[in-house]
């Protein structure tokens, strides 16, 4: 597996090039949006913020027309996952390069790690497990859920160490505190959600050393906190740029749309807006981001999973009594909630429309009838 903490940016940009090349001859959507463009003389800032972006919402409208990938994957992938929206990610084994974020939050051979994340579908427990295992750590693959399996698992095998989502991590947390279980956790690296204060807090006094790391489905490890320096270090095989609503890189310091340049050979993405709100640490030795500051546009992340206005316009064409709705999204005891509220009859059958929910996005959620919903057009509210 790759380690890229020693890349320096200069070989980046001294790469990038022939990435970009690699991308217009082998995925057909690039060969068409960098068509004409004399690539070599891409090797700076200034150079890749000429180029278009490419969103997720694209992706998704591309997968659709021109199944399975649209366009956007180069090369023979090991696996291929499903997302929510629907989207589909192809990848080779050293996509993820989570290793490097393991290593910082001191994972190592001797650990037995309960991995915490999903391995079907959404490709959560297959970006940890191939990096644990690169590093030589015995990994009990449990998953979120099945709960009172996982604490009996986690006191036999003397699991001492922890990747998953906080809310899955603070539920294990309460069982054994209800339950008088030992653990030996003694590490935890977490992501998929935001750490609060109050767990990152509440692991401290158990001795528990917990870090939190940024990745995504379609670019594998993106940025993860390290013992000293604010923020989260960039990780290394990307290139990272955050930009106003335009695709224009900002100064560090200010709140933009943090934009990424993959060099995955299965998946080449060229300047991929992730959604996701960021700022460059401004002054820091090495390239840093001050984490997750939000969302620039209305899909949201919920216990992991993104959840897309897409999503609940489907629900309403099955469900045509509805006559508007939104997803709000906030949280409850540091954990992530969904309600619908709806704008529909009286007797309208609202456990059909969880139903349709939860299919849809893969997560529960309640829905309430409301007759006070605002006609914006917006689907997504986030309140968290």
């Amino acid at each position: 597996m790759n380690h890229w903490p020693c890349d320096p940016a200069a070989l980046l940009w001294a790469r990038l090039p022939a990435q970009l090349s690699y991308a217009r001859e082998q995925a057909p959507a690039y060969s068409a949006l960098l068509s004409g463009l004399a690539l070599d003389a891409i090797h700076s800032r200034a150079a890749l913020a000429r180029l278009p972006l490419t969103r997720k919402s694209a992706l998704i409208a591309a997968q659709a027309a021109k199944p399975p990938f649209g366009g956007y994957a180069a090369g023979k992938a090991l696996r291929v996952f499903a997302s929510p929206g629907p989207i589909y990610e192809p990848m080779d084994a050293n996509s993820y390069r989570m290793d490097e974020a393991l290593v910082a939050a001191g994972f190592g051979a001797d650990d037995i790690v309960h991995n915490g994340f999903s391995y079907h579908l959404s490709p959560g427990g297959f970006i940890f497990d191939s990096a644990l295992q690169a590093l030589g750590c015995t990994v009990f693959p449990g998953g979120p859920g099945n709960l009172d399996i996982t604490l009996a698992a986690l006191a036999s095998l003397n699991v001492n160490a922890y990747v998953g989502t906080p809310s899955f991590l603070q539920l294990i947390l309460d069982k054994a505190d209800e339950t008088a279980t030992p653990l030996q956790l003694a590490k935890a690296l977490v992501s998929g959600e935001a750490l609060s204060d109050s767990l990152r807090a509440r692991c401290h006094a158990r001795g528990l050393v917990i870090r939190q790391c940024y990745a995504s489905a379609e670019l594998g490890l993106i940025a993860y906190e390290t013992e000293a320096g604010p923020g989260m270090r960039v990780a290394g095989g990307i290139i990272a740029e955050v930009c106003n609503a335009h695709g224009e890189p900002l100064p560090d310091g200010e709140t933009g749309e943090l934009v990424i340049t993959s060099f995955s050979p299965v998946y080449p993405l060229i300047r991929f807006a992730t959604g996701d709100l960021s700022a460059f640490e401004p002054g820091s030795q090495q390239q840093r981001i001050r984490g997750w500051l939000g969302r620039a546009d209305d899909t949201a992340k919920v216990r992991g999973l993104f959840v897309h206005p897409e999503q609940i316009q489907a629900l309403l064409a099955q469900h045509g009594e509805i006559s508007r709705a939104r997803l709000v999204l906030t949280r409850e005891q540091d954990k992530d909630v969904m309600t619908l509220y709806i704008n529909a009859a009286a007797h309208s059958d609202t456990q059909a429309i969880a139903a349709t929910l939860k299919a849809l996005t893969r997560l529960s959620g309640r829905v309430l009838l409301s007759d006070a919903l605002p006609d914006d057009g917006r689907l997504i509210e986030e309140r968290r």
